[in-house]
């Protein structure tokens, strides 16, 4: 039976409301010599971040995926303490961001040592935490994949093969997603088990649809952004609907989060957005109420349960 490791422990079904499946509660994008995150204040950091996700659930969101990897501040333990305070499921992931935020250990260490690695933290648990990590999130530069970046992929490759996990990338242009998905394959694992982050950013549709057929996820992921009017969302996602891609589409913000670089964590948007405000627009372009609990509740437990 797939199961959801959460911070508040395995998950055997999922939760009746929402599922946010790209959002941050704390991630340091400040200057990566700092380690801001190292020092964060964690009182602080629940006092910050505790009311937006109480509102979260106000407005029907069950569980959200935390999306900081290795690299940009990750501190599982912050986020359990967050999820603790409201009672309020989190999915967390192993893995590690893109160059330059690569950390030297993950130069210097094999293909081989990155995957029992990840193994590890999918398995038994990150750090000294007690939660295990549900995914595997990385990422890619936008002109193309560094070797450091592939060995990572490589190896997130086989630890999905050992563990089923779904690996998420971080991948701005589509030709690069379909570089990635030639090394998961290579390495034994499956397109299906790819999560296509931040698609929306990627202006040609048709490499949408490309990844779509090859067996992908899709994400869109800027809801509510200035970058993004929802007119376009709904659009597209229509479009995808249409060619039968229902079923390999996640919705989400992208929003949060406690910045420790920036003082009292800088500025939070709110996780709101897509209860309140898209999914009745959604709704109202005629994208049936089946179809998008299909769309904010089935689809992520698919995603990431294992």
């Amino acid at each position: 039976m797939p199961t959801l490791p959460t911070t508040l422990g395995d998950l055997s079904a999922p939760l009746p409301g929402v599922v946010l499946p790209h959002e941050h509660i704390f991630v340091d994008l400040g200057p990566i010599a700092a380690r801001s995150y190292a020092h964060a204040d964690v009182d602080e950091v629940v006092r910050v971040m505790l009311p937006h996700i109480q509102a979260a659930q106000a407005a029907g969101v069950t569980a959200l995926v935390e999306c900081t990897p290795v690299g940009v501040g990750r501190r599982v333990d912050i986020v359990k303490t967050v999820s603790t305070a409201a009672a309020f499921p989190v999915v967390v992931a192993t893995g590690i961001y893109r160059e330059p935020w690569a950390p030297d250990w993950a130069h210097a260490a094999s293909e081989a040592e990155l995957a029992d690695w990840m193994v590890r933290e999918l398995t038994v648990g990150i750090e000294t935490t007690g939660v295990r990590a549900a995914w595997i999130k990385l990422s890619a530069g936008d002109d193309g994949i560094t070797p450091v970046e592939a060995k990572i992929l490589r190896a997130a490759a086989q630890a999905g093969r050992i563990t089923g996990a779904l690996i998420g990338s971080h991948t701005i242009r589509g030709r690069v997603v379909r570089d990635q998905l030639a090394i998961i394959e290579a390495a034994g694992y499956r397109a299906d088990r790819f999560l296509w982050i931040h698609t929306q950013a990627e202006p040609d549709f048709a490499l949408h649809l490309e990844m779509a057929q090859r067996g992908a996820w899709l994400e869109y992921d800027a809801i509510g952004s200035p970058d993004f009017a929802d007119a376009w969302f709904i659009e597209h996602i229509h479009r995808l609907l249409s060619a039968g891609f229902g079923s390999q589409l996640l919705l989400s913000h992208d929003r949060g989060w406690y910045d420790p670089s920036k003082p009292h964590g800088g500025i939070q948007l709110p996780y709101t957005y897509l209860s309140e405000s898209f999914l009745p627009a959604l709704q109202a372009s005629g994208v049936a109420p089946d179809t998008i609990t299909q769309l904010t509740v089935q689809n992520p437990w698919r995603a990431f349960a294992r």
